[in-house]
């Protein structure tokens, strides 16, 4: 009822200003006729037609105070009807405001509620064992692109089953050893520590930052503050990070940034104890709407030097959730082949996509090292946030089919060895992000870096010390700087085009391309010299990016 009577009076409000436009044509036609007959009477001033001439005047005189009231008449209708009119406008529009502020509630409150759902099925699963698992009446709204699905649709190929400790001494025997040389009494004593603490601590490293923001980053806060919506740091063109833990851990570090578009980094880490890592990594991403996938493309090169192994291996996806309301969480998926380009040995490793209606512990992965004629030694799992087992393979069988009619192969094991398990967050880390003691001390000031170290961006640094404002207002200087860069390059590259020249593009510092001898891709490597630059502190080589 409400909707017709208002859209009545909006039909009468136009047809008064339909009223109003007409009367103006009027005015405009009647007064230029009287400026013409005021113009001509002036001309037959003293003439004998004069009197035919002020009889024209008069009565064009008389139309135009017709259609001037007409105009004043409907002009007063208009001013009428809205003033009538506009108590129930205001009415509806606080009615129109008021179901808006419930209906944001409501949402904040089922955004609230599905977090705790999710929560509590998280730490105790088993009590959810009687909800229908069928996909049939999801009502989720991810597209047909979306690249998470129900983990029970891909289970693993192969059953694993522990052996008691007759078994394994009777067994043990019976499964040969890896190309690589592990031996068939392979033990690890999670407990042991031998050369992990033989290197003391140079100096007392920060364990705190700034808390963060004391407010919840939901939906509402977003319409206060940026932190969800605004652009982040990019990597700078030419912008290096060293780590140097050589005294503490018998290690150092650096990394540049080797392209802008599209983004790619190089990294670099060398150790005392006997190994090297290398990388280049560029990423792709896809917005959801809902979350975000971030694709690293790239492979990952470690090599032990005593005895040549060499392994390759790429990442996975990582996805966040939530990335507009409710809790953020980040999800891995995705398979990793770990290979030895040296013996031929392989680990397959599967990251299971998280799944409402999956038993599966969440975040979870499995993995099976098989040496180069396909035969399996090893089994892994555990979960990508916390822990990571093995258990060595004593036998293999052929068991049933699956549901999904595939015929799974039972290993039976020894009692899995403790791999990796996280260290405990520090003291207060719920205020600080939740970073692990690592990650608080990787923006902390460091005297010697280069002067393109991200530890000196002016930008991170004020937003560390909570100045967001400030942070924005000079992040988009360095942008601009970088910009103003790239236009002064392509003018270069384009005055030596012309003039005949040979072009060379922008050269990262520390980095060169070659072609990778394992996958046959380019990539850029470590040329060497920085760390002797610092020890010189010589950085005349670096750019002025800050």
């Amino acid at each position: 009822e409400e909707r017709v009577l208002t859209q009545g009076v909006l039909k009468t409000l136009a047809s008064k200003l339909e009223d109003l436009s007409t009367c103006n044509e009027l005015i405009g036609k009647h007064g230029a006729a009287l400026q013409r007959s005021l113009s001509e009477l002036e001309d037959l001033r003293g003439s004998n037609d004069g009197t035919d001439k002020v009889k024209a005047v008069n009565e064009r005189a008389t139309l135009f105070r017709i259609t001037s009231n007409a105009m004043i008449n409907a002009c007063r209708d208009f001013l009428d009807v809205a003033d009538s009119h506009s108590r129930r406008w205001q009415k509806a529009l606080h009615y129109e405001r008021e179901q808006r502020h419930h209906l944001e509630e409501t949402i904040e409150q089922l955004a609230k509620q599905h977090n705790s759902l999710e929560r509590a099925w998280r730490e105790n699963p088993t009590s959810y064992a009687g909800v229908e698992r069928s996909q049939e009446g999801d009502a989720s709204d991810e597209n047909e692109e979306a690249e998470f699905f129900d983990a029970m649709e891909d289970s693993p190929s192969f059953i694993t089953v522990t052996t008691g400790g007759e078994t394994q001494r009777k067994r043990s025997g019976g499964n040969q050893s890896m190309s690589g040389g592990v031996p068939n009494d392979w033990t690890h004593n999670e407990n042991d520590t031998t050369g992990t603490n033989q290197m003391q601590p140079r100096r007392t490293r920060r364990s705190r930052i700034p808390d963060k923001p004391n407010y919840s980053l939901n939906l509402w806060s977003i319409m206060k503050n940026f932190h969800r919506t605004a652009k982040p740091f990019n990597p700078l063109l030419g912008e290096t990070y060293e780590l140097d833990r050589l005294e503490e851990y018998g290690y150092r570090s650096i990394s540049e940034q080797v392209s802008h578009h599209p983004p790619a980094a190089a990294h670099h880490v060398a150790s005392q104890r006997g190994w090297t890592l290398w990388q280049h990594i560029t990423i792709d991403s896809k917005f959801r709407g809902k979350y975000i996938s971030v694709m690293p493309f790239g492979n990952i090169h470690l090599q032990f030097h005593s005895n040549g192994n060499h392994y390759v291996w790429s990442k996975v996806t990582s996805t966040v959730h939530n990335i507009i309301v409710g809790k953020l969480w980040i999800d891995q998926s995705g398979d990793i082949d770990i290979v030895n380009t040296t013996t031929k040995d392989t680990c397959h490793l599967k990251f299971s996509p998280y799944s409402y209606f999956s038993r599966e512990v969440p975040r979870k992965v499995t993995g099976l090292v098989e040496d180069r004629e396909g035969a399996a030694h090893y089994i892994l799992s555990g979960t990508w946030d916390n822990k990571m087992e093995s258990a060595k393979i004593v036998e293999s069988s052929q068991g049933c089919g699956g549901s999904e009619g595939k015929q799974k192969t039972v290993y039976q094991t020894l009692q899995p060895k403790l791999l990796w398990k996280k260290y405990p967050l520090p003291e207060n880390a719920e205020n600080m992000h939740f970073f692990s003691s690592l990650a608080l001390t990787l923006n902390e000031p460091e005297e010697g870096v280069a002067p393109t170290d991200s530890r000196l961006r002016p930008d991170q640094r004020l937003m560390e010390a909570g100045l967001w404002d400030e942070a924005n207002i000079e992040k988009q200087r360095l942008e601009e700087h970088q910009r103003l860069e790239r236009k002064r390059r392509e003018a270069q590259a384009n005055q030596a085009l012309d003039e005949g020249q040979d072009i060379e593009g922008y050269q990262p510092v520390w980095f060169e391309k070659r072609t990778d001898d394992c996958t046959g891709e380019s990539t850029y490597v470590y040329r060497g010299g920085y760390w002797e630059a610092k020890d010189r502190q010589d950085w005349s080589l670096c750019p002025e990016i800050f």
